[in-house]
């Protein structure tokens, strides 16, 4: 049920782009009730639903609805970009460690945003590496930023006052800061790296202090913490960092280190974190936005590779940050020409790409890189992908 207020919210940022009514009424209808899920914050006067969609008052959002909902565009919406490999830290479920190469200069990760944004792309997401170690990643933020809501995933590593400021006022939609428990030895251990903590909250505290920015918390749930009490504990702490949102997810089997049955979510816990989600959402204060809640069946399910890609340090283009398999390089060929080729054998899912197929991909790629563009398409012959997730059923019908 959508609360009054919560509802009238809706219906003024729906105005905002009002040709959102010429979708099917069953698109609207469950788009109304999705967004009835959470609260709508207002940022200095961006409504805004949870850091994995733009403000829907914004010309991003009116992008998805024009380009991708109305135009129904087969196309990327959502992507990822490593602006750097550098980092100081050593997390052990990093889905870029131990990859090596040449990395990307800045005019290519400049070109491929270009390209992004004109195959679709509304949502980019700035990874790593430490991505604050780009010392120009303003100006990527500036090439991106108008039409595509930008975040940043952040350790805070080096970050200060000045140039939280200048992130900002390149165009810098919301920042999510690393951070897995609430105790301090054990997220230090967890980044392999003395002293991450104390650096995570001293990033947040100067992001909250930049006006109009969204500020949230990036956190990786260990398989012991993906436990009822350990999890309401530690939202009580992220609460009480007086964050706009905590973004949830689990350690996926993206390495060998965790490419073991007893360490992949179960549809049970995954299922208990949902119904928190829910629960702490019709709260007031901070929204909790769990990955696996977006994924979830019931919702948009995986479109790795279809709607969300994925491209590393080194220019090679994958499905998500999940799945190493590449399907390019964007220094030797066009995004849209890789993105082509890997859609056409990835449509959305209902579940996890990486969490169903990990056995499969496991000692396929080299200790410098994901499995080579051959390698990948001769294992997507062995697999198949599960139904598609409730909204895409809706918009796609039977295309």
């Amino acid at each position: 049920m959508i609360k009054k207020a919560s509802f009238f919210r809706i219906a003024r940022a729906i105005l905002k782009t009002p040709r959102i009514v010429l979708a099917r009424p069953a698109v609207n209808g469950f788009l109304c009730r999705y967004l009835g899920k959470f609260k709508i914050l207002d940022v200095d006067g961006n409504l805004i639903i949870h850091s994995h969609l733009p403000p829907v008052n914004s010309r991003a959002y009116s992008r998805f609805v024009t380009e991708h909902l109305l135009g129904e565009s087969i196309a990327p919406s959502h992507a990822q970009i490593a602006v750097t490999n550098a980092c100081p830290y050593q997390c052990s479920y990093c889905y870029n460690r131990g990859r090596t190469g040449r990395v990307m200069d800045q005019q290519t990760i400049l070109a491929t945003v270009r390209q992004l944004k004109e195959l679709g792309v509304f949502w980019l997401g700035l990874t790593g590496g430490e991505p604050l170690l780009n010392r120009r990643l303003e100006e990527i933020i500036a090439c991106a930023a108008g039409d595509c809501a930008v975040k940043l995933f952040t350790t805070g590593c080096t970050l200060s006052k000045q140039r939280a400021e200048e992130l900002k006022q390149a165009g810098l939609f919301s920042v999510s800061v690393s951070l897995d428990h609430w105790q301090e030895e054990r997220h230090d251990q967890g980044r392999n790296h003395s002293g991450a903590f104390r650096t995570a909250l001293e990033a947040i505290e100067i992001f909250r202090g930049v006006a109009g920015l969204h500020v949230g918390v990036s956190a990786v749930l260990s398989a012991e913490m993906l436990e009822e009490e350990q999890i309401e504990t530690f939202l009580q702490f992220l609460a009480g960092l007086d964050i706009h949102e905590a973004w949830l997810s689990e350690a996926k089997p993206s390495t060998a280190a965790y490419q073991r049955p007893e360490l992949v979510v179960t549809q049970e816990q995954r299922e208990l974190l949902i119904a928190i989600q829910d629960r702490y959402n019709k709260k007031g204060g901070m929204t909790v936005n769990y990955l696996g809640h977006f994924e979830d069946r019931r919702h948009f399910g995986c479109s790795a590779g279809h709607k969300m890609i994925y491209i590393d340090a080194f220019g090679e283009l994958s499905p998500c940050v999940f799945i190493p398999m590449s399907f390019g390089n964007v220094r030797e060929r066009s995004v849209k020409e890789i993105y082509r080729t890997m859609q056409q054998r990835f449509p959305t899912e209902s579940s996890c790409f990486i969490n169903r197929n990990y056995r499969l991909l496991q000692g396929r790629g080299s200790k410098a890189g994901p499995i080579d563009p051959s390698a990948a398409l001769a294992l997507l012959e062995r697999i198949q992908f599960s139904p598609r997730s409730k909204f895409f059923s809706l918009h796609y019908g039977n295309r």
